[in-house]
């Protein structure tokens, strides 16, 4: 098989340019502005809703977060539940100690 022509080969690196890196770059800085703590940021703040509702909290947690506060709040056999399950006990846990805190 004969090997492309040098000018063909130019013609596909610019064009992957063009279509691939610029793209990636204009979408980068778009989203470099939405940083969180930059002045001026166009994200809303998070929802006092979202820090006292125990499922709201729970839900935006990732499963390493969630692990770490079933160890806080002493939860046995976390470590072998799945993100459903651990979810399920942490909030029956976090509900019965409201009730015996009231």
């Amino acid at each position: 098989m004969h090997p492309l022509p040098r000018g063909l080969v130019e013609l596909y690196g610019l064009l992957a340019v063009l279509f691939v890196l610029v793209p990636e770059w204009m979408a980068d800085g778009a989203l470099s502005s939405l940083k969180p703590g930059g002045v001026g940021s166009a994200l809303p703040p998070t929802a006092t809703a979202w820090q006292k509702v125990p499922e709201l909290r729970l839900a935006s947690m990732n499963l390493r977060e969630l692990r770490e506060l079933a160890r806080a709040l002493r939860l046995w056999g976390y470590a072998g539940l799945n993100r459903d399950q651990l979810t399920r006990r942490m909030l029956r846990k976090i509900r019965s100690k409201r009730g015996k805190a009231l």
